[in-house]
């Protein structure tokens, strides 16, 4: 029996008794360098599994350098898909002399008979594979188990309905007899809602007569979700919308009703519930807690392996809220209604999960009058940054002048930036693309952005001006496709990240897409025809990826701020393990495909 290291996917799909069946099924095997080891062409007889050595993949269609499509190093796998698909599509090469273990095809195939899981991993894509791994990092953790499976089911309440023409005293009956806090109307219109305070305002403050409909008070523009949702979706819904129910429809018709409290009850012997300390705060203390709390829920939804693009939904939810009622703390109300917070950059796309740079400005109606709103704006900026959001070292942010305008103003600079094309106006262009209303009047950035894509969408030298930038950096692969492996890391955030964010922005310009989250854009460009589908699943992934390995760098250097020094965008690809490495691989190549079709859309190539 060979004594050979099965612990990582595939072979952790396996149980004990299976990986017996490869280690006693194996052999080791000496190629010496530049050996075909299975050519293009060939059926495949085994999996080789590298022990020692490099391999390089070529596809002998192509010429020269651009015939090396694949390397593999220790660890790797190559060879499973010759088998499943009859004969290999390309050529393994030994780079330097290697030995590799050898998996014969019989034992392959009863593997993935006897094992689904294993042989469902040969068969997909970076999507599904990069979610075996969140699965497999989640193994173990527990604490936060209810809190991900929870469903929408497990905690709706079965609605109560009225007629649209029941009167107000009718309604307060039926309240009263329920022991609830809310109702919903039925109107032609669809189903509305009114709650006890709604009753309550309408008799006292506004002296209704008890016989008026209810019709007449009910509110019908309802955030809904589905009964197959996860509660955890629908927090983040609450959090985002400030709202406490939230309508269960199936088949457009209302099923259920969630109340915030419900919800809240539901968590309370867990310690994640960050919102609820949130919106309880009655000071900027309270605030100032809650938000230290942040990195614990944080790596609570990440040791859990919860999809990060619902991470990324509840802490951009939940950031806004403290931006939203530090507003409301510092500034003066008189001044809400005229004017409007903007955060931007990866807090406005809602991609920053801890706290980095500020990054905000302000847009005020051009008829306000503020003879102090510089100094509040100080005050602003000094309390957010004792709420644990640092100052920019771009000075973008409301106690910068350059940031505060009116909204005159801020049209006047738009047009300049989008006249200039240099590359300060471009970046400015692309924080106020990504830029989101926090607090204030929002229809001021919303007819901001309008301008925006009135200036730029259709402007071609521009737009190709703007997309340049997406290939500033380097892809850190190799000539021969493996992955950079310097001492010092790989910069994740410029080799990964921030092509694909400013790609896609770069598209949703182009096609006047107003969502701001790189993977809502990438959702609007299938829908708009602009990408396959299959393609911007595989760019979210990899997205998603990056992040989540830049993340694990933020959150160890928040437990050892005395440790390493390395920057938390470096990632050493030496300590990742062997599917990381497969993965980000994989991952690095998307991004270079993508790298190439903004070249071709955009005339780059001859730039």
């Amino acid at each position: 029996m060979v004594d050979v290291e099965l612990s990582q996917p595939p072979f952790s799909f396996l149980d004990e008794e299976g990986r017996d069946r490869v280690r006693s099924g194996i052999d080791l095997a000496y190629f010496e360098r530049d050996q075909i080891i299975l050519d293009a062409g060939q059926p495949g007889e085994y999996v080789f599994l590298i022990h020692k050595g490099e391999v390089a993949e070529l596809d002998p269609t192509l010429p020269g350098a651009q015939s090396r499509i694949g390397h593999y190093t220790v660890g790797d796998l190559f060879g499973a898909i010759s088998i499943l698909n009859g004969k290999s599509r390309y050529r393994f090469r030994a780079e330097q002399e290697c030995l590799c273990y050898l998996l014969p095809k019989g034992l392959f195939k009863q593997l993935c008979e006897a094992y689904p899981a294993f042989a469902e991993f040969f068969r997909q894509r970076l999507a599904h594979k990069t979610r075996l791994l969140t699965e497999r990092r989640a193994e173990g953790g527990v604490a936060m188990a209810g809190f991900m499976l929870a469903r929408v089911d497990q905690c709706m309440r079965d609605p109560i309905l009225v007629e649209s023409t029941t009167s107000i005293a009718g309604a307060v009956h039926t309240l009263n007899d329920s022991h609830a806090d809310s109702l919903l109307v039925q109107g032609e219109e669809g189903a509305g809602m009114v709650t006890k305070t709604d009753l309550l305002n309408a008799l006292v403050v506004e002296g209704l007569p008890q016989q008026e409909p209810v019709r007449e008070i009910a509110h019908f523009a309802l955030i809904t979700a589905r009964r197959d949702q996860y509660l955890f979706e629908v927090l983040v819904q609450m959090t985002r919308f400030k709202v406490e129910r939230v309508v269960v429809m199936e088949q457009d018709a209302p099923v259920g009703v969630v109340e915030l409290t419900d919800v809240l009850s539901y968590f309370s012997s867990r310690s994640y519930v960050v919102s609820l300390q949130v919106e309880q705060a009655n000071s900027l203390e309270a605030l100032a807690g809650a938000s230290r709390r942040t990195p614990e829920l944080v790596r609570a939804l990440m040791a859990q392996g919860v999809k990060l693009r619902f991470a990324m939904g509840l802490l951009a939810a939940i950031n806004g809220r403290i931006i939203n009622k530090a507003w409301g703390f510092v500034i003066d109300e008189c001044y809400h209604a005229d004017s409007c917070l903007m955060v931007m950059g990866s807090e406005g796309r809602g991609e920053q999960i801890l706290k980095t740079d500020q990054d905000n400005g302000l847009i005020l109606a051009d008829d306000l009058e503020w003879p102090d709103c510089h100094e509040q704006m100080q005050r602003f900026t000094e309390t957010l940054i004792k709420l644990g959001y640092p100052s920019c070292p771009g000075n973008i942010m409301v106690s910068n002048p350059e940031w505060v305008g009116t909204e005159t103003e801020w049209r006047g600079r738009i047009a300049q930036w989008a006249a200039s094309r240099d590359g300060e106006s471009l970046l400015r262009l692309a924080i106020m693309l990504d830029s989101h209303a926090v607090a204030g009047k929002t229809t001021l950035l919303e007819r901001l952005r309008e301008e925006l894509f009135e200036r730029c969408s259709r402007d071609e030298i521009l737009l190709s001006y703007f997309a340049r930038t997406a290939l500033r950096f380097s892809t850190p692969l190799t000539l021969f496709g493996s992955l950079k492996k310097p001492q010092h890391g790989i910069d994740i955030k410029k080799g990964g990240i921030f092509p694909i964010v400013h790609g896609v922005r770069t598209l949703a310009l182009e096609r006047r897409i107003t969502a701001t989250s790189t993977l809502d854009r990438l959702d609007a460009l299938v829908a708009d025809g602009r990408l396959e589908e299959r393609f911007a699943e595989d760019l979210g992934e990899a997205l998603s990826l990056f992040t989540e390995l830049r993340l694990r760098q933020q959150l160890e250097r928040l437990d050892n701020p005395d440790g390493r020094d390395e920057s938390p965008d470096r990632v050493v690809v030496q300590e990742l393990s062997s599917l990381e490495r497969d993965l980000l691989r994989e991952a690095l190549h998307i991004v270079k495909d993508f790298k190439q079709r903004l070249s071709y859309r955009f005339h780059l190539e001859y730039s």
